[in-house]
C-alpha cells in the first residue's frame, strides 16, 4: 500500500514538472527582436504580438532608414518580401505581416546615407 502511494505520487510530480518545462519552452518561443543602426540612426522591430514590424528613422539628418523583410524556405531559397522605408516625417512606419513556422525570415535595416546593412538572426514563430 505504501509503495503504490509512493508510486502515484512520483507520477503526479512527474507529469507536474513536465507541465511546467512545456509552459515554459513555449513562453521562450514567443519574443520581439530588434536590429539597431550604429550611430544611433534608426532600428527595424518585430513586436511578436500581432506580428508587425516598425521601421524607425531616428536622427535628423536629412537621411532615411529603410527596413526589409527576408524569407527562407525550407529549400533554403531566400528572397526578400518587402521594404519599409522611414523618414522625413514624425513617427515610425508599420507593417504587418504575419510570420509562421513553415519559412525563417530575417529583418535588414540600413540607412540610406550610404551605411552597412545591419541583420537580425534568422527567426519564426
Amino acid at each position: 500500500m505504501i509503495k503504490s502511494k509512493f508510486a502515484r505520487a512520483a507520477v503526479v510530480a512527474g507529469a507536474s514538472a513536465a507541465l511546467v518545462v512545456g509552459m515554459s519552452s513555449s513562453a521562450q518561443a514567443a519574443t520581439d527582436k530588434r536590429v539597431n543602426l550604429p550611430s544611433g540612426r534608426g532600428y527595424m522591430h518585430f513586436f511578436d504580438d500581432g506580428d508587425v514590424f516598425q521601421t524607425c528613422d531616428t536622427k535628423a539628418d536629412g537621411h532615411g532608414v529603410s527596413g526589409s523583410l527576408w524569407s527562407r524556405n525550407a529549400s533554403g531559397l531566400v528572397s526578400r518580401m518587402w521594404i519599409l522605408d522611414d523618414g522625413g516625417d514624425a513617427g515610425c512606419d508599420k507593417k504587418g505581416q504575419n510570420i509562421g513556422q513553415l519559412a525563417s525570415y530575417q529583418m535588414r535595416v540600413v540607412w540610406n546615407g550610404g551605411g552597412g546593412v545591419e541583420s537580425s538572426n534568422w527567426f519564426n514563430e
